[in-house]
């Protein structure tokens, strides 16, 4: 949460140079509080265990939000019950006329077909146009990150050939950015996908900016259209055991996986993995949440959800 200080403290000047949040006495005055909403398009087949992972990120706040899921209404569930998205989920159809404060839309398992091909394509198109006017800041995650590339900038995926998994390192970029606020110059963060954004096509992309990089896993970080569009390649909201969970599932199913790197030690599989990207995973999650949604969006939600609303005082940063 942000500093409060009088208008014209001498100090002021260093703490925004330090890339601390500081708010004048003013904004202060002028700030209304409500619940901040924010919307989940789930991808992922085992829905449970991704809202888990999802909302354990979001909980680390002292805001008040409110949640919705949504699941693409043109493709049928095989491993969710469909009572449990009758009673929990709501479709696009159900949302389409409000407004949000944020959004994530998660990965999901169809890396390897073409966008074009994945039976909710065309829905999933209609949401992404929507985002555009109704949401005030949206989180795209693996394959999310990399459909929005694709839909919003034209930047094509390539087959790695071999599925990238594991944990690996990536170095920070543009250290002033809010997201990256708490940040060390380098973190671990969890990687389980068979494609990728060239980071060649990322970087000569001009409406995207680099945030962090790795050498082996590419940009895994990045946005674009002043933090309302945030692309994370890879899975920060991963537990402890996700991707041991993976790797014994691949197992059985008989598919040729590699162990995954950086992750048991001393390459055990029957050692319990150390947990090395939580406090990172949480940063991003909470510097989105302060910086991009509740400090961005307007309280009148029925209101423009971006521009103007964006505070001065990082505006150039991001």
């Amino acid at each position: 949460m942000p500093i409060k200080i009088p208008n014209d403290m001498p100090v002021r000047g260093i703490l925004e140079e330090e890339n601390i949040f500081v708010m004048d006495e003013d904004r202060a005055i002028h700030q209304d509080i409500r619940p901040i909403q924010i919307l989940i398009l789930n991808l992922m087949p085992m829905k449970e265990d991704t809202e888990l992972q999802i909302l354990r990120e979001l909980s680390n706040t002292p805001l008040q939000i409110d949640v919705t899921l949504m699941y693409m209404e043109s493709h049928t569930s095989r491993h969710t019950p469909r009572s449990h998205l009758m009673e929990f989920y709501k479709t696009f159809e159900d949302v389409r006329r409000h407004h949000y404060d944020g959004m994530i839309v998660t990965g999901a398992p169809v890396e390897q077909m073409k966008y074009e091909d994945v039976d909710y394509w065309d829905e999933l198109t209609r949401v992404f146009s929507w985002i555009n006017t109704h949401v005030t800041s949206t989180i795209y995650l693996c394959w999310g990150a990399q459909a929005a590339m694709y839909y919003y900038y034209g930047l094509p995926k390539k087959d790695l050939g071999k599925k990238l998994f594991g944990l690996y390192w990536h170095k920070v970029y543009n250290r002033k950015v809010p997201l990256l606020r708490g940040f060390d110059d380098q973190f671990l963060m969890p990687q389980s996908r068979y494609t990728e954004v060239p980071a060649k096509e990322i970087q000569a992309c001009p409406a995207i900016t680099v945030l962090a990089k790795s050498e082996e896993a590419g940009v895994s970080l990045s946005m674009s259209d002043n933090g309302r569009k945030i692309f994370i390649m890879g899975h920060p909201e991963y537990g402890r055991m996700q991707l041991r969970r993976e790797y014994e599932r691949d197992r059985k199913k008989g598919l040729d996986i590699d162990l995954p790197v950086n992750y048991f030690p001393d390459d055990d599989p029957g050692r319990r993995p150390i947990l090395l990207w939580r406090s990172h995973a949480n940063a991003i999650y909470t510097n989105w949440l302060n910086y991009y949604v509740y400090q961005s969006t307007p309280y009148d939600l029925d209101g423009t959800p971006w521009g103007d609303s964006i505070p001065d005082n990082f505006r150039e940063h991001m």
